[in-house]
């Protein structure tokens, strides 16, 4: 690919970048606009200098309006076989009335649940929809709850808080560990594919087959925007998953609020092809919305940005480009390393982008670029390229870029209808809190979480923090600057339990160490800064602050392996390490009055050693 100079990203020449940016990007959009108000205690409150729009009452409405608009445009579709299976429309909102039918019909309503333990398929969303079009809540879990054996405490944990009326899985053979667990008794299991020989699974298929009840129409009529559609659970990474409330409001509304100020969204009918599964919130709420909301067509992607799933999503956005594309940024380095190998995909995936989204971690700036260099050489121009930041809690988005910046890790400014509270600490650094119609009422079946979950405005407690591209100028939008807490996910968007994993490492290193720092914020590997038993560092042994006797990292390696070994999953392994010379300084705040370690002051005040953290040929470096 022929090289393009671009502009540099240094943090002084943001605007230069952004008007660089401005002047060749292709789609419609609406400049930022901001409203900041400055309290006296220190508090910053910002808001949308835009007007948040009507919304429809219920998700129902989308399919009406759609079916009766564009009843032949391919809604949602899925491969089956060598070829797809395409549901239009005009067949999706048939569809859905007559599964809706069927669960008026067996008496179910508001104090029902339907647990969905399956990942992204056309059955899951016609369930999913004709349960909100009566209002049954449905559950929707991630797949691997219940096909890895090891996870079935998360999925029995989920059962006995939900305790649904009905379960539903694509492939009965595939789920059967799951559904033989004795949470699940006296539960209907419905099954895309029963399993052979399996008495009371109820075929997918007698659903999508039942008579329209005569009370359908009634029933979906009292479908407000205070009627809950979805209990979403969190990760629980720091305790037990919560059942977050979302109610058809906060579904509907988020929607307006995005395309209210990105008007390419609604342009033209999206075309997505994606694979971020529907138990969260990024897929499941705002992907599969947006599609719907904008009468728009999804390709269910079946692979995802790992080694082997990769082909699978290259194939298929080769197939069905889209207009707009969503990834993790893990997937976006994937994506910048093939467009640069094949012109003719660089033409193929490229042609009729206008979003290039991505959320779950920061973009790295170089692949961001790449991306650009492709986007210029094959359109002679850009699409908006943007991310956003919201929470299961929020529907999800609440903050968002929509005017072009020429730079990722920003994650923009307040959505129409959205209040954010700003508090911040010494270094400028805000804790960030929201308050709007997109805001949860409440965690399922728990007030003593839902209570401390809000401050005494109203204001949701996110424990997330920001920074200002520009204290002065509060259009150039926020920055993510982490969690208040110690948790912070990889660049693959994986959670890292940071404090419970730090408990892991200090009883694996003890008698080596006196603390550590759990490191990976936005890395792709979790890395450790050790802080060793006083007087193992001496001038001998140390290289410019980290530590290079041969010996003790030798130590420290083995203990690191053996603690590795029984772990599972990137984010419970430690891969790299620093022996750190100086110990925490009290001077530099890098201890805070309780004692304890002040992990953003130390990562600040450290940031080139972090930085020889993630550089394997230094010679400090612990690989593990």
């Amino acid at each position: 690919m022929e090289h393009i100079e671009l502009p540099p990203t240094t943090p002084e020449n943001f605007r230069e970048r952004a008007e660089w940016a401005r002047e060749r990007t292709l789609t419609h959009y609406l400049p930022h606009r901001v409203e900041r108000e400055d309290r006296a205690d220190g508090t910053i409150l910002l808001r949308s200098g835009y007007p948040l729009p009507d919304h429809v009452r219920n998700t129902g409405e989308w399919l009406h309006i759609w079916a009766e608009k564009a009843p032949g445009r391919v809604a949602v579709a899925e491969r089956e076989g060598p070829g797809w299976r395409n549901v239009t429309f005009g067949e999706l909102l048939p569809m859905v009335r007559r599964v809706a039918s069927g669960l008026l019909a067996r008496g179910m309503g508001a104090d029902d649940r339907i647990v969905i333990m399956s990942g992204n398929g056309v059955d899951h969303l016609i369930l999913s929809l004709a349960a909100q079009y009566v209002g049954v809540p449905v559950v929707p879990l991630a797949e691997q709850y219940s096909l890895i054996p090891d996870a079935y405490p998360r999925l029995t944990y989920v059962l006995n808080k939900t305790r649904p009326r009905m379960a539903f899985v694509d492939d009965a053979a595939r789920y059967a560990g799951a559904l033989a667990l004795p949470e699940l008794a006296g539960v209907e299991i419905v099954a895309a594919r029963p399993a052979d020989g399996a008495n009371g699974q109820t075929p997918m298929a007698d659903l999508l087959a039942h008579e329209v009840h005569p009370d359908l129409d009634r029933v979906h009529a009292g479908i407000g925007p205070d009627t809950l559609a979805k209990m979403m659970f969190t990760s629980g990474s720091s305790s037990d998953p919560k059942g977050v409330l979302t109610t058809h409001r906060m579904l509907c509304v988020n929607q307006v609020q995005m395309y209210s100020v990105m008007p390419y969204l609604s342009d033209a009918p999206p075309r997505i092809t994606d694979w971020l599964p529907w138990n969260h919130v990024f897929g499941g709420n705002h992907n599969v919305n947006m599609t719907l909301a904008l009468g728009g067509t999804m390709h269910i992607d079946s692979g995802k940005p790992t080694g082997k799933g990769f082909a699978t999503t290259l194939a298929n956005r080769q197939a069905f480009p889209g207009t707009l594309a969503f990834n993790v940024p893990i997937g976006y380095v994937m994506i910048a390393d093939a467009l640069e190998a094949d012109p003719a995909l660089r033409h193929r995936l490229l042609k009729d982008i206008d979003l290039i989204f991505y959320a779950g971690a920061s973009l790295p700036q170089d692949v961001w670029d790449r991306i650009e260099r492709a986007m210029i050489e094959v359109r002679g121009g850009l699409p908006m390229m943007a991310s956003s930041w919201g929470l299961t809690e929020t529907a999800p988005s609440c903050v968002a870029v929509h005017e072009p910046i020429g730079r990722s890790g920003v994650i923009g400014v307040p959505l129409p209808g959205v209040e954010l509270k700003l508090i911040p600490d010494d270094d400028m650094r805000c804790e960030i809190r929201v308050r709007g119609p997109n805001v949860m009422p409440g965690y399922f079946e728990d007030p003593e979480r839902t209570a401390k979950a809000f401050d005494e405005e109203g204001f949701f407690i996110t424990g997330d923090a920001v920074r200002f591209v520009d204290n002065d100028d509060a259009s150039l939008g926020l920055i993510f600057d982490g969690r208040v807490s110690e948790d912070f996910k990889l660049g693959t968007g994986t959670w890292v339990q940071a404090g419970a994993l730090r408990m892991t490492v200090l009883k694996a290193l003890a008698g080596l160490v006196q603390d550590v720092v759990i490191c990976g914020h936005d890395r792709g590997e979790v890395g450790l800064f050790v802080f060793p038993v006083p007087g193992t560092a001496t001038d001998d042994n140390t290289t410019r602050g980290a530590v290079t006797d041969d010996a003790l990292k030798a130590r420290i390696e083995a203990a690191l392996r053996a603690m590795n070994a029984g772990a599972t999953g990137s984010a419970k392994r430690i891969t790299r390490a620093l022996i750190l010379a100086e110990p925490p300084s009290v001077e530099g705040q890098e201890v805070t009055d309780k004692g304890s370690l002040n992990i953003n002051k130390i990562l600040t005040r450290r940031a080139d050693l972090l930085e020889r953290l993630y550089d394997n040929e230094d010679p400090a470096l612990i690989r593990v």
